[in-house]
């Protein structure tokens, strides 16, 4: 798994309500040895609006094709705003099974977590199923994501 890890590169984002678990998700990710950004927000700012971090966070995973993680109260505001950039395809998780599950079938490239609910231990767990989980390439799921791509064309 190590050797998975070392070629990743992770762009975070996060606001107010999200900045308390990205600094866990920072350690967590320092300690597997993976590689990170942080687009922000830097300093705890509780003025702070989650577009400025999840457009940056989205545009750098669009342009470089590296993975992203975006944290906001719900989860729910970054994850809209990250799938307005062409090329995204970010989804919330709350479950490792639904990280995994939206990395094989739905190919995500955000992982969008939950600030307010989702406790340290849980978002490790969430996490590293984002992290290792591959996409499948069966057939039906390449066929979903040309669909997806198509829409994006128009």
């Amino acid at each position: 798994m190590k050797e998975i890890f070392n070629e990743m590169k992770i762009l975070l984002g996060a606001d107010h309500n999200g900045f308390k678990l990205k600094k866990v998700i920072k350690k967590y990710l320092k300690k597997l040895g993976i590689d990170y950004r942080d687009l922000g927000n830097t300093k705890f700012d509780p003025k702070d609006d989650y577009p400025d971090f999840a457009i940056p966070v989205a545009k750098k995973v669009a342009k470089t094709k590296d993975k992203g993680i975006l944290i906001c109260g719900s989860g729910a505001g970054v994850c809209i705003v990250a799938n307005k950039i062409k090329g995204i395809r970010a989804a919330q998780a709350f479950t490792p099974l639904q990280a995994k599950k939206l990395r094989e079938e739905d190919d995500i490239n955000i992982l969008c977590l939950d600030g307010w609910e989702i406790r340290e231990k849980k978002a490790r767990e969430i996490v590293k199923k984002f992290l290792k989980t591959k996409f499948s390439q069966l057939p039906r799921h390449k066929r979903r994501i040309k669909k997806i791509k198509r829409i994006e064309e128009k």
